[in-house]
C-alpha cells in the first residue's frame, strides 16, 4: 500500500505490473490503445457501430489535459503543442464538457 498521498508504480499489485505496459518506450500508448480497441470491439453487439465516436473524444480529452498541464494552463501554448489554433482548443474544451477549473489542478 502507498504510505503517502502519491501512488507509485511499486505500490501496485503484481497483476497490474505487466512489463509490456511499463512506461519507457514511445509506443506503449499505441500498444495500450490497440489492446483497448481489441477488448472494446470484442464487446460490440452485432450491428453496433461507432467505436471512433467513443474513442476520439476520450483521446482528445487526454491530449488536451496533458498539453494544458505541460503549459501551466496557457491555452495558446497548449494549442500549439496539439497542432491547433487557440480557438479550436477552446471549442474542443467546450464540446468535450471539460471543467475548466479541474484542467489546471494537476
Amino acid at each position: 500500500m502507498a504510505t503517502g498521498d502519491e501512488v507509485l508504480l511499486e505500490d501496485l499489485p503484481p497483476e497490474l505490473l505487466d512489463t509490456d505496459q511499463r512506461p519507457g518506450s514511445g509506443d506503449d500508448w499505441e500498444k495500450a490503445l490497440s489492446q483497448w480497441a481489441g477488448r472494446r470491439i470484442a464487446r460490440i453487439a452485432p450491428g453496433e457501430t461507432g467505436l471512433l465516436e467513443d474513442a476520439l473524444p476520450k483521446f482528445e480529452r487526454i491530449m488536451i489535459e496533458a498539453a494544458l498541464k505541460q503549459t501551466g494552463g496557457r491555452k495558446r501554448d497548449a494549442a500549439i503543442l496539439l497542432g491547433w489554433g487557440r480557438n479550436t482548443l477552446t471549442r474542443k474544451i467546450k464540446e468535450l464538457g471539460l471543467n475548466k477549473d479541474k484542467l489546471f489542478e494537476n
